[in-house]
């Protein structure tokens, strides 16, 4: 069991439910996690059963019903607004990688990258010379000055990649970050993840159907019926 000294994030109670048609649906039920510095953990399920829901309440994008979250010492109410002042610790505490991608399409990717520095209000001259070299590391460091339309798939979540690390974050949340690559792009891709989340000792919490990628985590779980499950 990790102590609570290197304990990066920990969920405790979590719960949601979604009314639909004047009927309450619970997608989540007393979820309960934690992960520490340098770990990895994946989550696997059928679609629909709650996992990108999972990651955002983590991530504090949406409320919850109840429960508790804990980044490092900043303890949260799952049920209660991110505040302005969590929103910024957010900014630099965890990056996120989507499977949209989600790049600015007016925006270079060196810029695309800079954007997390600007939000967390870091932004300078280190902040251009670590995007470079995180570019580098993707591979796309060539590509810096083209926009995202100009970029294949992969080369897009190389650069959302990139952003997400821009702020040295803590934790890395991936929603399916290969939902939309070939077979043999998705597996370099997902290598680079791993190995970049090892290399800057940040915690990665992986949502993906890949059940080979799923094993090439510390811990593989499964989400069923609104519960966690060791696989």
């Amino acid at each position: 069991m990790s102590s609570s000294v290197d304990i990066v994030l920990e969920a405790k109670g979590l719960a949601k439910s979604f009314l639909f048609e004047g009927r309450s649906f619970q997608v989540l039920e007393d979820i309960d996690l934690s992960i520490s510095a340098g770990q990895s953990m994946s989550i696997r399920g059928d679609s629909g059963c709650g996992k990108t829901t999972l990651l955002n309440l983590l991530a504090r994008l949406e409320t919850g019903d109840r429960g508790e979250i804990r980044w490092g010492n900043h303890k949260m109410s799952a049920s209660s607004k991110c505040a302005s002042a969590e929103a910024l610790i957010r900014a630099s505490f965890l990056g996120v990688v989507y499977q949209a991608y989600y790049l600015i399409p007016e925006l270079n990717v060196l810029e695309n990258v800079l954007i997390g520095a600007r939000l967390s209000g870091s932004f300078g001259k280190e902040s251009t010379t670590r995007a470079r070299e995180l570019l580098n590391r993707m591979g796309v460091g060539q590509k810096e000055r083209q926009v995202p339309s100009k970029l294949s798939g992969g080369e897009r979540q190389r650069v959302a990649i990139a952003r997400a690390l821009i702020n040295n974050p803590k934790l890395i949340l991936a929603d399916e970050p290969t939902g939309n690559l070939d077979e043999r792009t998705g597996a370099e891709v997902m290598d680079l993840l791993l190995k970049s989340c090892d290399e800057e000792n940040a915690a990665l919490i992986l949502v993906t159907h890949n059940p080979i990628f799923a094993q090439a985590t510390n811990r593989s779980l499964f989400l069923k019926k609104g519960t966690l499950q060791n696989q």
